[in-house]
């Protein structure tokens, strides 16, 4: 067995080496400009963010104070609605109809001026009116007017068909106060949308419901609030848990805000989360037990206002910066050019083996002159050079001759083999058909047009005509079993040429000699990651030094009285690729031995067709 010649080396050509003059100037110049543009745009990002982060920290301290001074307000209302509540005059109405009217009209009148006294306006600013909804669906208080409006305090009676639309809601919130925008207090009152805290009376002694206490305005209370706040061109929303709008310093209200899927809330506890968008800095403020949020809406370009002055300096610097490399450029182009367009009309019309311009008389002295120089010395040098070549090819189209002569004799060899079979089949003679028939196959894949890497696929084959032949001459009546995996790229898999052979001779040989029947011997082969691993066992039963084949295998200077077939196939596969690949020894559980192949799964087109001779 013949090592494989090693492969040529491939050349690493240089990706600029493709380009004219010209084309590597332009990229130089791209090369100067663009990390100065790349820069400045990543500047530019990175301080807009750095600014949104700053500002969005700044408006996350704003929105807890301005949160805390709305629930503030709102808690303050909800002590007035407490006292109210505890008033013996309002728990001991009589809705029965027991007291007379006068007592029933004297209680009305007592409701209406305390309900007026917590009414007042205070400071200057607009009060809120507290209102009281009371059923009465037998009509004792028929005296009373029913016509509620936002500002005016008073206690109103209504029976069914006069129920308000948000009574039912909240007497089912069982006496905890809640914001609500209202449309209309009543069916009779007018329509005029207003802010509400809503909050029904429960009777303290007897249980049930009194009925609902209404606090009007307090889209006013908020708003006051939010006018303390200076957002540039951004919005503030008062919402419930639903995100609609209750309050706000936009004419949005009772809608429905679409804030980013990013700043949803828990659904418990309190907090604050962020997030910036392309168009906007979002700040919501949650508070789950209260069911509001507080958002603030920042449009971002406002905020980039302040860039733009840092951005004109920037510009500034970088247009500067440009046409310094363009100058650059161009100093370099007039240099270079002239000299280098004169050195490739010369390289054009020249001819290998053709006259030689005499040597300019005087040049530069930079690297432009010597390689001018060097151009014409060289093409000096290539007359010479050309003539030796010629020389070496007429030898060497001598040695081909020499080459394809002493090729006649194997391919003769197989075509007097095939000859010799078919006159034995037409003799009858079929065992010593069928052994010329393994050996011719031996030699056509052995012969592979000189090629050293063949498939998988036809060195099984070369290895089934081996054993075929070998229990024709001698019949040593072993089991030789197959287990292939015939998967396209595993069979296309290559490997050096009669390396299965050798193996599955040892087996032969050295394993199930003498065994008989009882001898068995399995090719198989199978996928390991990108890796194919072709195994070759046996049940022998004399012993293996396996030690000795490790030497064999891997020692610089092994003991050759072991054999060569084996160590001449791991060198040819390390030749071909590489260290991590090559033969495996190790005892066969139950006896006998397991050689594994490891080869890269490469495959390709077979290096050339087998060619009829």
């Amino acid at each position: 067995m013949r090592n494989s010649v090693d492969a040529p080396k491939r050349k690493h050509r240089n990706p600029l080496g493709s380009l004219t003059v010209k084309q590597q100037l332009f990229l130089l110049f791209l090369v100067l400009g663009v990390p100065l543009f790349v820069l400045f745009s990543y500047g530019s990002w990175k301080t807009e963010n750095v600014l949104k982060r700053h500002v969005t920290n700044a408006y996350i301290e704003l929105n807890k104070q301005n949160f805390i001074i709305i629930n503030r307000d709102t808690e303050s209302i909800n002590k007035i609605t407490s006292t109210v509540i505890q008033n013996p005059l309002l728990q001991q109405i009589d809705m029965s109809g027991k007291d007379g009217i006068l007592s029933r009209l004297s209680t009305y009148i007592k409701l209406e001026n305390t309900l007026a006294g917590y009414s007042q306006a205070a400071n200057g600013r607009e009060p809120n009116y507290y209102s009281l909804y009371i059923y009465d669906p037998n009509n004792y208080y028929s005296f009373a007017p029913n016509y509620p409006e936002v500002r005016k305090a008073g206690v109103y009676f209504f029976t069914e068909d006069e129920k308000p639309d948000w009574y039912d809601e909240a007497v089912a919130k069982k006496g905890n106060g809640y914001l609500r925008i209202l449309d209309q207090l009543s069916p009779f009152s007018p329509k005029e949308q207003t802010l509400g805290y809503v909050r029904a009376i429960n009777n303290i002694s007897q249980g049930g419901t009194i009925g609902v206490l209404v606090v009007t305005r307090m889209n006013d209370k908020f708003n006051e609030a939010f006018r303390n706040v200076s957002l540039p061109e951004g919005n503030i929303y008062l919402t419930d848990w639903d995100n609609r709008v209750l309050a706000s310093t936009t004419d949005e209200t009772n809608t429905l805000l679409d804030l980013p899927q990013e700043v949803s809330p828990p659904s418990k506890g309190e907090g604050v989360v962020d997030v910036i968008t392309s168009d906007f800095i979002y700040v919501v403020n949650y508070n789950h037990y209260l069911g509001q949020k507080l958002v603030y809406q920042i449009p971002t370009k406002s905020l980039l206002q302040q860039q733009k002055e840092i951005k004109h300096v920037m510009q500034l610097i970088s247009l500067v910066y440009a046409f310094a490399v363009f100058v650059l450029i161009t100093y370099f182009w007039r240099a270079l050019m002239t000299p280098l367009q004169k050195l490739a009309f010369f390289v054009r019309r020249y001819e290998p083996g053709g006259p030689v311009p005499r040597l300019p008389d005087h040049g530069q002295d930079n690297e432009v002159g010597i390689l001018i120089r060097s151009t014409y010395e060289m093409a000096s040098r290539l007359n010479g050079m050309v003539r030796n070549q010629y020389e070496m090819e007429i030898k060497q189209r001598e040695a081909q001759l020499q080459i394809l002569y002493q090729q006649i004799n194997p391919h003769l060899l197989y075509n007097t083999l095939e000859s010799i079979y078919w006159k034995s089949e037409l003799e009858g003679s079929h065992e010593s058909a069928e052994m010329i028939k393994e050996l011719s196959k031996l030699m056509k894949i052995s012969l592979s047009r000189g090629r050293e890497l063949i498939t998988l696929e036809e060195e099984l084959e070369h290895a089934r005509a081996y054993v075929k032949l070998q229990e024709h001459r001698y019949e040593y009546g072993c089991r030789v079993s197959w287990q292939l995996d015939n998967q396209p790229d595993v069979r296309g898999t290559l490997i050096p040429k009669v390396t299965l052979q050798p193996l599955i001779e040892n087996a032969m040989i050295h394993g199930v000699k003498h065994m008989g029947e009882d001898g068995e011997i399995v090719v198989s082969t199978y996928e390991r990651e990108d890796r194919v691993v072709i195994r070759i066992e046996d049940n022998g039963y004399k012993k293996v030094d396996f030690e000795a084949l490790e030497k064999l295998l891997y020692d610089e200077n092994p003991d050759h009285s072991l054999g060569y077939g084996i160590r001449n196939v791991q060198q040819r596969i390390r030749l071909h690729f590489g260290q991590p690949f090559g033969l495996s020894y190790r005892p066969r559980e139950g006896g006998g031995t397991v050689v594994e192949m490891l080869l890269p799964k490469h495959s390709s087109q077979a290096e050339g067709e087998d060619q009829d001779v």
